[in-house]
């Protein structure tokens, strides 16, 4: 007989997204004596989409996309028993299942290579009832057809995905030609992270199985009471709530128990059926850790809110401000260069001692005839804790036409919230009349079939972080630093204080001797280098080089700029009351700029009788007409936030000018001086100067800064390319779009990207770029694989056609800010350019981590800078002394900061879109810094 391979086609419903079966029967035929049939169910209605053929190199990543069998968190519904044979399915039937000895046999034979020896393939065509012996000899086996290249028909050519196969390939980044990523320039020095060593591990093969519960139950608390109720038979486990780990294999699958949920007596139904088996190695073995390690931290006591865990016991009560600080810790376990890793991190919750509800009476109070609008002003965006199972919601919405007293189907049964409060969680509501939050589902919940809403009630929703009218109290955000703003000192001392906690506590030793763990004592030690501190270049060829405190404000203010502009033409937008404190001000700011050879004219003053919107657009227009200015300075009463959006909006979209806001208080500021030359500084530069350079030494190069930023009040998101266009970083192009959706993303970044090019060829007599370096923030963990392969892509597409064909050197640069990693250098914050390419870093990755910025208070962050393609043939060191080089170069700041300049840039320009103008800049101030 042949053997023959089918391709399956994917579907989607409207609530999951389903992985390919992979289909093995012979003559083209279903089994004789079985008729064809789909395993569990969809909800919804059936989509089809394009077929999707999956060849069988890809075998290894197939289990990015995990099905509702094999997904680590949701509620699918799946058959509860694995049938003995698996079947092709009729049309708009849907295949859900594989039998578990295919599933896990193609796991265990795939190498490197992905390909099943031929022991998988006997064990596959056994579980199916075919024989293979009888498989002849004159034809092709199986695993021939997979290794021949030339054969291109459905017969030659077998396309496997695995139903989610438990081993997930770590996606490497790092180019091909990159043989080492250390560097040496630089002095070598000791450094200590917040990273432990776990010198021992277990090394034994784990199980993995699922659990299920019929009905479903939303409580991760509630499961594990439930399966503890069977911890004889179950023998040694650990479980997170949907995933069960073992070092037993269980002789019965799957295994199916009863218990019974004390609450309202509701018979619950767990299944147990396995997933696989994990190796040492594999991204689920890793995960296992992390899985025991949160067990650990609920040993100590600790209490789960969000994500991370916290210890209510050491809270630090502000009673004069109503809150709450919660110190807690955020555990990482990573495979890193050579081991496994423990990253052990030191946070705070601000938690507050109001609720939603109060906030709904303060709203009543204040304007009862317009509490609604006020509330939903107020609520919506923050995230609130739930009391009685300790999550947090974001609130997307208000609805109030839905109170407790709503009726709703729980289950089969018609019951109102309040009851189902009370039966489930023994809550009982005080207010029946009150509005009700509305919440969307995470994304995996709804690829899980959940609803796609959940509804809150607000005096069971306590709220969180910080409100704005909070952020504007100096006093508690004083307070609050003290309590959360750790020096290293401290923060080596809190972490090796969380290390004797867990070698100390019995349980948790027991623990950790079950399963042949060991935690080192110790912080981990390892070497880092500082790299050599540039010398900035002002005007007048005059260098100097960063003072003891990491800046070079006091030399800046005693030498001419690099490009300084001369302010022959402009006027000054006023209230009436503040124009003797303006004609000071502008005193002042002419004296700072005759030392830095930055001279003012006089200008033309425009008051306004009243602090209306409306008066102050007015004078804009009539400035216009009257004269034809550079740049527009306008003095605010306050920091409104519309008054501001509205002059920005009309600057930089409507009549393209450069503008300049101060705020009222700040012209009558002590220190006026320090003010007068910060502002002095940001004219010159919006108008197309800069104060300083360094030296970058690379001829035509290019840099090029990518971020995003989301526009909550019009639902879009903003994406900012800021490119350099000559060798000194002084002149900048700036291209600003507004995008739904990743593909269009792409698309907008694609073009900017060759209108930057466009742009250097215009500055750069008709030369393209002869390097070019991109630096990309705004990148998630999970976005890495997207933009791998999809916007370097795209990019390296239109360099090609821009460039003809001839060969272009570029590097792609992801940039991270929010990571957990800590530097320390005895006991202190380690100095400006201190660079660690080894040990912490990831061995799939060419990356490191760069300290540039100078902190005078707290523990410095480390950025983390992850290279994911490169063919500029620079040896690594060149390219952490150019990153290095370019956080010189923010000209709102006159020392350096944590990103590259154009990185800075491109944040600055999307954060002002984003809260502000919330549309694209006109395309006439794309050539200047208007947006400092």
């Amino acid at each position: 007989m042949y053997i023959h391979t089918y391709t399956v086609n994917r579907y989607y419903s409207s609530t999951h997204a389903f992985s390919l079966l992979m289909i093995l029967c012979s003559n083209n035929r279903v089994m004789e004596g079985e008729k064809p049939r789909c395993f569990g169910r969809s909800r919804g209605r059936v989509n089809r989409e394009t077929p999707t053929t999956v060849d069988i190199t890809q075998l290894e990543d197939s289990a990015q996309e995990l099905v509702p069998l094999m997904r680590a968190r949701g509620r699918s519904k799946c058959s509860t028993t694995l049938p003995p044979t698996f079947h092709a399915c009729r049309p708009g039937e849907q295949a859900w299942g594989v039998h578990s000895s295919i599933r896990d046999g193609v796991r265990r034979g795939a190498g490197a290579t992905g390909i099943a020896s031929d022991s998988v393939i006997e064990e596959g065509l056994s579980a199916l009832d075919i024989n293979p012996i009888n498989v002849s000899s004159g034809t092709k086996t199986l695993k021939e057809s997979m290794l021949d290249d030339d054969s291109s028909s459905e017969q030659g050519k077998v396309q496997i995905k695995p139903l989610g196969a438990v081993k997930r390939s770590v996606l490497s980044t790092k180019p091909e030609d990159v043989l080492s990523k250390k560097g040496t320039t630089g002095r070598v020095v000791e450094l200590q992270t917040n990273y432990f060593r776990l010198p021992t591990v277990t090394n034994w093969q784990l199980y993995q199985y699922r659990v299920d519960f019929k009905p479903e139950e939303d409580s991760s608390a509630e499961k594990k009471r439930i399966v503890r109720e069977f911890k004889e038979m179950l023998g040694g486990y650990l479980f997170d709530g949907t995933m069960l780990y073992t070092p037993h294999k269980y002789q019965k699958d799957p295994m199916t128990f009863f218990s019974t949920r004390p609450s309202d007596n509701t018979k619950i139904c767990v299944t147990v059926q396995t997933v696989g088996l994990l190796a040492f190695g594999d991204y689920h073995y890793v995960q296992f850790f992390n899985i025991l390690m949160r067990h650990i931290l609920e040993s100590l006591k600790l209490q789960l809110v969000g994500r991370y865990y916290y210890d209510p016991s050491a809270c630090i009560k502000l009673d004069g401000h109503q809150l709450e600080v919660w110190p807690g810790y955020v555990t990482s376990i990573r495979q890193h260069e050579n081991e496994l890793l423990l990253c052990a991190e030191v946070t705070h919750k601000v938690m507050r001692h109001d609720t939603a509800y109060s906030l709904l009476e303060r709203c009543c109070r204040s304007d009862s005839g317009n509490f609604q609008r006020q509330f939903k002003q107020e609520i919506l965006g923050s995230i609130v804790l739930t009391v009685y199972n300790n999550k947090t919601y974001q609130v997307g919405d208000v609805d109030f036409s839905v109170t407790p007293a709503t009726i709703f189907n729980w289950n089969g049964v018609r019951t109102s919230y309040a009851d189902y409060f009370n039966q489930k969680y023994k809550v009982k509501i005080r207010d029946l009349s009150q509005p009700m939050l509305v919440s969307l589902r995470k994304k995996r919940n709804l690829l899980s079939g959940q609803d796609c809403l959940i509804y809150l009630v607000p005096e069971l929703c306590c709220m969180t972080g910080l409100s704005e009218q909070m952020r504007k109290n100096f006093l508690l955000m004083r307070d609050l630093a003290d309590c959360t703003r750790l020096v290293p000192s401290q923060r080596m001392d809190r972490l090796q204080h969380f290390n004797r906690c867990l070698k100390t506590n019995s349980m948790i030793a027991e623990e950790l001797k079950n399963w042949n763990m060991e935690l080192s004592e110790y912080l981990l030690t390892l070497s880092g280098r500082i790299l050599p501190s540039e010398k900035i270049i002002l005007g007048s060829e005059v260098r100097c080089g960063p003072s003891q405190a990491g800046n070079w404000t006091r030399e800046l203010c005693l030498h001419p700029l690099l490009v300084p502009q001369e302010i022959d033409s402009w006027a000054v937008i006023v209230p009436n009351r503040q124009r003797r404190d303006v004609g000071k001000f502008i005193s002042a700011l002419r004296a700072a700029g005759c030392s830095m050879e930055l001279r003012f004219s006089d200008p033309a003053y425009m008051e306004v009788d009243d602090i209306r919107i409306a008066s102050y657009v007015k004078a804009i227009d009539n400035v216009l007409r009257s004269c034809n200015p550079r740049l527009i300075f306008v003095v605010l009463p306050s920091s409104r936030l519309d008054l501001y959006s509205a002059i920005k909006k009309k600057c930089c979209v409507e009549c393209p000018i450069p503008t300049q806001m101060i705020l009222n208080k700040n012209l009558t500021s002590r220190n006026i001086k320090s003010i007068a030359t910060k502002v002095a500084i940001q004219i010159n530069c919006k108008i197309g100067g800069a104060p300083w350079t360094v030296d970058t030494v690379l001829q035509g190069l290019m840099v090029v800064g990518m971020d995003v930023c989301n526009d909550t009040t019009q639902g879009t998101s903003i994406s900012v390319l800021v490119a350099s266009l000559n060798k000194p970083m002084s002149q900048y192009f700036s291209a600003v779009s507004i995008y739904r959706t990743s593909e269009e993303l792409t698309n907008k970044l694609s073009a900017n990207f060759c209108g930057a090019l466009r742009k250097y060829i215009e500055h750069n007599q008709g030369c393209l770029p002869q390097r070019i370096v991109i630096y990309r923030d705004g990148v998630g963990e999970g976005q890495i694989p997207y933009v791998y392969e999809h916007e370097v892509g795209t990019l390296k597409m239109n360099l090609e056609q821009m460039y003809g064909g001839k060969v272009y050197k570029m590097a792609f640069i992801i940039v991270t800010k929010r990571i957990n990693t800590r530097l320390f250098c005895d006991g202190n914050n380690p100095p400006p350019g201190t660079v660690v390419d080894d040990v912490i870093t990831l061995p799939e990755r060419y990356d490191f981590f760069l300290v540039s910025q100078s902190v005078q208070q707290g523990t410095v962050s480390p950025t983390s800078y992850n290279v994911i393609s490169d063919n500029l043939q620079l040896e690594p060191d060149k390219l952490q002394r150019l990153t290095y080089k370019l956080t010189h170069l923010y000209f709102n700041w006159s020392g350096t900061v944590r990103v590259p300049a154009p990185c800075q840039y491109a944040h600055k320009l999307a954060y002002l879109v984003g809260q502000a103008i919330h549309k694209t800049p006109s395309s006439k101030l794309d050539q200047l810094l208007y947006f400092l």
